[in-house]
């Protein structure tokens, strides 16, 4: 009998940490039916089942291959599909984020990403700086597509871009026009905390700038800590724990104590402190796990914000004529891993300017998936095109939804596709003057 590496028996035993997690799934193949990927290449070992599988014979020793396994992990749009319809409640998600990090634990991560993950991720103001420098050097790489819908395209043939179309970032990101920002509660009102995030920062400043109003108009009390950085799911997607971790140390400093509720207008942000954030702190001292707790506990999507903290009739309305057709797609963080779906819809019914009709497949995802779009862009698109055939087909001249993620994806979609929709965050519509 071959005896395994130390290398590969180290692993053995740390996967056995997610042992229990693996037991629980029945491969009975459910997941097939409702990964956006597995729909596009028909290939097992892209479906959860086969990934677990995967990550299976790695723990029991029957091969030695590392880095095909975690090429298998990385290959996942993370959006929670084959969770959220698992007869047995595998917790995909949390088993795939969890094999991740500790496989990247033993296959040195590339200059690049280290050099981004350490060096301006995790350095709020040094990453700015970046941005900044991006924002500028933009105009020298991409040129205007001509659509409505403000989308951008290389004009050289890049071919990490080839023929996508791309919402360009913003010249003057929300966080540099306010820089932070404190207004004290009417009485009996709440002090709320906002996330802002990275894509709502750099690319929708609209968005955060119509949470702004809709908690103006509420009365309460406005929070935003110039010293908030990213949640840390790009570090965490490439399986760098001790960044994340120190990301999430990082915003709890900043937020902690000094709030009510905590709302974030991205969906994924929602997802990843309401849950990731928990999750990967096992290992930190008893008061960071609590104040990670505390925090995590306080979290609300701005959607469920508007759901519990309003009446409907209180949005402060639409100007359009009337009969505006709108439709909505389901960010799969929101409503495959924290579970809301019908609010949105109420809260769109609820403005009285607008139709609202319900797209075929709207809770399918867009193809987004965050650095998958990046690896993985062929695949990304393709997934996203039909997401843009629903959209067209639905006669919506508004498509709204309530991730920067899938805003992103969608507009530049539509854009390709010369569709002239509308693509809107719910809490934009629901602020309008």
């Amino acid at each position: 009998m071959i005896m395994p590496s130390r290398r590969i028996s180290e692993i053995i035993v740390t996967l056995r940490s997610i042992e229990k997690e693996l037991s629980l799934c029945m491969r009975c193949g459910m997941c097939q039916s409702v990964c956006p990927l597995y729909r596009e290449t028909r290939r097992e070992p892209d479906v959860a089942r086969g990934k677990i599988i995967l990550v299976d014979a790695l723990k029991n020793g029957v091969f030695e291959e590392i880095h095909g396994v975690l090429d298998r992990l990385q290959r996942c749009l993370l959006c929670g599909s084959c969770e959220a319809n698992c007869p047995s409640g595998v917790k995909c998600l949390e088993i795939f984020i969890k094999a991740r990090s500790i496989l990247y634990a033993y296959e040195k991560l590339s200059f690049w990403d280290r050099l981004f993950l350490k060096k301006i991720l995790s350095a709020p103001e040094r990453f700015h700086n970046v941005m900044n420098i991006l924002a500028l050097c933009q105009l020298l790489v991409f040129a205007k597509t001509g659509s409505e819908i403000g989308t951008v395209h290389a004009r050289f043939p890049i071919a990490f871009f080839k023929n996508r179309h791309l919402m360009p970032l913003a010249t003057t990101p929300f966080r540099a026009r306010i820089s932070s920002l404190e207004i004290p509660a009417a009485a009996g009102q709440e002090r709320v905390g906002i996330f802002v995030g990275c894509l709502i920062d750099r690319i929708f400043p609209s968005v955060a700038e119509s949470m702004i109003e809709v908690f103006k108009f509420k009365k309460t009390g406005i929070f935003i800590p110039e010293d908030q950085v990213c949640c840390g799911i790009p570090a965490l997607s490439l399986g760098d724990v001790g960044a994340f971790r120190a990301l999430i140390r990082q915003n709890v400093k900043a937020f902690s104590g000094r709030i009510d509720v905590l709302v974030t207008s991205c969906a994924t942000c929602s997802m990843v402190i309401k849950r990731l954030w928990p999750l990967m702190v096992a290992d930190e001292s008893a008061s960071v796990k609590e104040s990670v707790y505390s925090l995590s506990s306080k979290l609300m999507d701005i959607v469920q914000f508007l759901a519990t903290r309003f009446d409907y009739r209180e949005s402060k309305g639409a100007s359009h004529a009337q009969g505006v057709r709108i439709t909505y797609h389901d960010p799969c963080h929101l409503r495959k891993s924290i579970g809301i779906w019908r609010e949105p819809r109420e809260i769109l019914k609820s403005l009285s300017s607008y139709e609202f009709v319900e797209m075929s497949e709207s809770d399918s995802c867009c193809g987004f998936g965050g650095s998958f779009g990046l690896q993985y862009g062929d695949i990304s698109e393709s997934i996203g095109e039909k997401k843009v055939t629903n959209i067209i087909q639905s006669g919506a001249e508004i498509v709204s939804t309530s991730c920067p993620g899938c805003m992103l994806q969608i507009a530049g979609g539509l854009s390709k596709a010369g569709a002239n929709i509308q693509v809107k965050h719910i809490v934009e519509l629901f602020g309008e003057p």
